[in-house]
């Protein structure tokens, strides 16, 4: 349902000026994470909020139950979903869970140094000879990783919502929660 879900809130998504990072979907909580150059700030999130919500009737991940919905920015670390993602991460510290059964370490940070149509290198002191390639279908998930001391990106700016509450988050991320009956 995650990947279908997906498919289905991209392009209302890219219809707002946004783009769908990522999309969570547990037990009584689906999270969507979305963001534009300069950032998501919370009109942007409270738009995508009600677009979204009103999809879900039509489109319900948990039919005949109570679920949350939460609609954020992807904050100081984010996602890395797409190829798209991964370039624009190069030259980022960045963490890669690989997928189970694969060889050596399953957890690498490191510098995303490279990224081509089949995969990515990450660069290091930690790393085997001090790089390792990984296929795009050997990595479970990626994030760029925060470093502090390292200039910070410039916060989305903020502002209220008299429908929902809104806020931000202790890494950075802004971020509207709605709960369905």
């Amino acid at each position: 349902m995650g990947e279908e879900l997906f498919d289905i809130l991209t392009p209302m998504v890219s219809d707002l000026g946004l783009e769908l990072v990522d999309l969570e979907l547990r037990a009584g909580l689906l999270r969507v994470v979305v963001d534009r150059p300069g950032g998501a700030d919370l009109e942007a999130i409270s738009s995508v909020t009600r677009a979204v919500s009103d999809e879900l009737d039509r489109h319900d991940p948990f039919p005949g139950h109570r679920y949350t919905l939460e609609v954020s920015s992807p904050g100081v670390e984010r996602p890395l979903r797409t190829p798209a993602h991964y370039e624009r991460a190069v030259g980022e510290k960045v963490s890669v869970r690989t997928m189970a059964g694969g060889q050596g370490e399953r957890r690498l940070q490191g510098t995303l140094s490279e990224v081509d149509d089949r995969g990515i290198v990450l660069t290091g002191e930690d790393l085997p000879e001090g790089r390792r390639r990984l296929e795009f279908d050997e990595i479970e998930r990626a994030r760029t990783v925060f470093e502090w001391g390292a200039a910070r990106p410039a916060p989305a700016r903020r502002k209220g919502t008299a429908r929902r509450r809104a806020g931000s988050t202790a890494n950075g991320d802004d971020r509207e929660r709605i709960t369905t009956a």
